[in-house]
């Protein structure tokens, strides 16, 4: 019995041992196809993660430099917001975390959705943002109960604001989110990882044109991150490089005051200083709000403002494109005088018309009675349009077109904006390029008077006075008076070269200057009644830009005429005579409304420089 038993314990042992050792050679089996899966098959994918487990790179954003006036107002804000954010693997019941949050955050129905569904889109282990723009308020009652939720977290980050809105928007320009086209762009020149860190980059204005200086250096931390993304520990930090301050030429109360002058108008005013080149005032009338740029206008928004026909887009002084008018005589003179067409002793019959050699055609001059005998200062004084007729007649367009590009016209300034267009200086090649026909006489007589194909933007004409104020030398206008980070200031420097026109000690200059005088202060001059009383002195000339054209036997009676189709009207101006400190060009497309003329209003703006407590000309 004993021996049976014994056989029968040996078999089950035998049997027991059996399926055990089947058990280990199945469980190695598997262990072994495992590790080949593991080593052979996929080693390339889990040497990648293994590789992205190791060490990240975490850009930091650097703080963008601000903007002052020439006085030091800022006059933009780095304003710090904060999100709160949930990391969604460290929470175990999103519902009831969502439910507690809510009073504490003032948590909106569509907040929520939006989190859900950006939930979904995103790594669990990736934080999400529940809710952007926190008050104060809310992040202090969140701090009391941060303890109470477990993958919640408020993040800080700095965004741009404009507080004086439209008043500075065609000048110091917005930030908005990089585009597809911004990525391109940054790709193209070698820079795309330095705003890795970034949501916004400058699109206009200041903002802009200087991003390089404001954007500043990204800096970065090293950390240690398992292989779902998850910081283990921070290795190494480098701090960003804060973007650089820019001071600016400008005067923020002066462009409050003219804003406030020219508030309702389609309008446009300059103000430089003709010593330097610097901007003192830029104003485009009607303007636009940037701050809704900065996150991202609606697409309702931006088309109500493409469709509105004032264009508050459009930076008038830059961009805005008008026949010149009379506010050329004084550079149509001095070509002439430099080139010999004429001199000072050369006289001229001014009737009240002019009619081309060799044809019929007549040219009428503004006042119907004439203007007698005229040399060139008195032609200048009352703008009389047949004494220009006839100059233009004896340059020709080649010498014209030759000597107003050495003015400025018809090319860009040089102003450091991206928003400028060129103008049009008329040619003979021009014409035959665009309209395939040659040049005639008759065209060359109308640009003679800053009329026909002459089409130019304020800023151009502000740079044609700077250079007879400075007897030739051509200077380039500017709005960057100094770029700083910490102790070292960068001044601005000219990027085009500043070449001469003629001789600075030619007689001629001061002669015209003169004229110019003599138009804002003589009794025949056409700007006598507003101008003469001016004790710094005030030089001047005015112009009409015809919108259409008349017929020869029609009159022209602003009253009788929809406002869209009457004239455009220009002031150029510089003061104190003497030793200029400002030069300025206004214009009051369809010249203005509800009584304001173009006159009063550059006298105003003069004497709120010259004369702080002057009381506005009515």
């Amino acid at each position: 019995m004993n021996l049976r038993n014994f056989e029968a314990e040996e078999r089950l042992f035998v049997r027991r041992a059996c399926v055990a050792m089947v058990l280990v050679i199945a469980c190695f089996a598997i262990l072994a196809c495992n590790l080949y899966r593991l080593q052979i098959d996929e080693h390339g994918y889990y040497q990648t993660r293994s590789n992205q487990n190791d060490i990240k790179m975490i850009p930091i954003a650097p703080t963008r430099g601000l903007i002052y006036d020439r006085n030091g107002i800022p006059l933009v804000k780095n304003v710090t917001w904060y999100d709160i954010q949930i990391t969604p693997y460290k929470v175990s019941d999103m519902a009831a975390t969502l439910q507690a949050l809510t009073p504490l955050i003032n948590l909106t129905p569509d907040e929520i959705d939006t989190f859900k569904h950006d939930l979904k889109q995103s790594s669990r282990y990736k934080p999400v943002i529940l809710k952007s723009e926190l008050s104060d308020e809310q992040v202090a009652r969140f701090a009391v109960n941060q303890y109470r939720f477990t993958g919640v977290a408020v993040e800080s980050y700095q965004d741009r604001q404009y507080p004086y809105g439209a008043e500075l928007a065609h000048v110091v320009g917005y930030v908005s989110k990089i585009n597809d086209a911004d990525d391109k762009r940054l790709s193209a020149a070698g820079i795309a990882e330095s705003y890795a860190a970034d949501h916004n980059i400058g699109k206009q204005g200041i903002e802009g044109f200087y991003e390089s200086l404001l954007h500043g250096k990204p800096g970065y931390q090293e950390v240690e991150v398992d292989n779902h993304g998850r910081v283990v520990r921070v290795l190494k930090e480098v701090p960003p490089v804060a973007g650089k301050n820019l001071t600016l030429t400008l005067d923020l109360h002066l462009q409050q005051y003219i804003e406030r002058q020219l508030a309702g108008q389609r309008a446009a005013l300059l103000v430089e200083d003709p010593r330097d080149g610097g901007v003192l005032a830029m104003v485009s009338s009607p303007s636009y709000d940037p701050n809704p740029f900065v996150k991202g206008i609606s697409y309702k928004n931006y088309q109500h403002l493409l469709a509105d026909k004032n264009l508050p887009l459009i930076n008038r002084v830059t961009q805005g494109l008008y026949p010149p008018a009379s506010t050329v005589k004084p550079y149509m003179a001095m070509s002439a005088l430099l080139t010999g067409v004429i001199t000072p002793q050369s006289h001229f019959f001014g009737a009240p018309t002019w009619t081309l050699p060799g044809t019929d055609r007549r040219y009428r001059d503004w006042k119907h009675s004439g203007h007698g005998m005229l040399d060139v200062t008195k032609a200048i004084e009352e703008s009389a349009d047949t004494f220009f007729y006839q100059v233009a007649y004896m340059m020709g367009i080649d010498r014209i077109h030759q000597l107003l590009s050495e003015f400025g016209y018809g090319k860009a300034t040089g102003i450091d904006l991206h928003e400028e267009y060129n103008g049009l200086l008329p040619s003979r090649e021009w014409k035959q390029r665009v309209h395939k026909k040659a040049w005639y006489q008759g065209d060359t007589i109308s640009v003679g008077i800053g009329q026909g194909y002459w089409i130019a933007t304020p800023i151009q004409m502000v740079k044609a006075m700077v250079t007879l104020i400075n007897n030739g030398r051509v200077t380039q206008p500017h709005l960057l008076a100094q770029a700083q980070r910490g102790k070292q200031i960068t001044p601005w420097q000219p990027t085009q070269s500043q070449p001469q026109i003629g001789s600075a000690s030619s007689p001629y200059w001061s002669l015209v200057r003169h004229a110019m005088f003599g138009m804002a202060n003589a009794p025949n001059g056409t700007g006598y009644k507003y101008f003469h009383t001016a004790p710094y002195g005030i030089a001047a000339k005015s112009g009409t830009s015809q919108v259409f054209s008349l017929r020869k036997d029609q009159t022209y009676n602003a009253k009788m005429i929809p406002v869209r189709l009457r004239d455009h009207i220009f002031y150029t101006a510089f003061a104190p005579f003497d030793h200029p400190q400002v030069a300025v060009a206004l214009i009051l497309e369809n010249g203005g409304s509800e009584g304001v003329t173009a006159a009063p209003v550059m006298r105003n703006i003069l004497d709120h420089i010259f004369l702080p407590a002057a009381k506005p000309v009515p």
